[in-house]
């Protein structure tokens, strides 16, 4: 009976550390998905004309973010109306298709805690005249028909957005050098 009792208390012993152990990875799990939050952002044709890619990249890789899938096309009038669709009830609807129709875009997707709210915080408001110094609209624009850039306004307009200017597999998963640098 003595054996019962001390293969229980054994039991028990290693299923409470088990169990502690998985809530620990647990943790680390959540933490780390906290840094794969994902946002879609685009480079209007205005800024890709006006030579403002890289500059756009620049300040995501700067503060931290990373590259997960990038490419440049001239989207069809079908695709933006589909990725705009929310709109499609503003009088300025028409005008915006043909305006992001007009030449080529860079559309990309970036990852890292928060990246939706600070990716919008970094691209500033709409109206690039309302946009702080420093963000990317108040730096370099002056009109919100010609703000540069567009950046998902949650994360499942990420998603969403993502899924539709990016085909299965070219998102990538990688895990740059720095994120030690970056995340604690």
């Amino acid at each position: 009976m003595e054996n019962d009792i001390n293969i229980s208390l054994y039991m028990r012993r290693k299923f409470h550390m088990v169990a502690t152990l998985l809530a620990v990875l647990s943790t680390f799990a959540k933490m780390a998905d906290q840094n794969k939050e994902r946002t879609f952002i685009m480079v209007k044709p205005d800024g890709v004309q006006r030579g403002l890619v890289g500059e756009i990249m620049k300040r995501f890789e700067n503060r931290g973010y990373k590259l997960v899938a990038c490419k440049m096309c001239t989207p069809t009038k079908a695709h933006l109306e589909e990725h705009y669709r929310d709109l499609k009830s503003k009088g300025f609807f028409a005008g915006l298709i043909e305006y992001m129709s007009s030449g080529p875009v860079v559309a990309m997707v970036w990852e890292g805690k928060e990246a939706v709210k600070m990716g919008r915080m970094m691209l500033g408001a709409t109206n690039p005249l309302q946009s702080n110094p420093g963000t990317i609209r108040g730096d370099f624009c002056i009109d919100v028909g010609r703000n540069i850039c567009h950046g998902s306004d949650s994360v499942e307009s990420g998603k969403r957005e993502s899924e539709h200017w990016f085909k299965d597999g070219e998102i990538q998963e990688w895990s740059p050098a720095q994120s030690k640098w970056v995340y604690e």
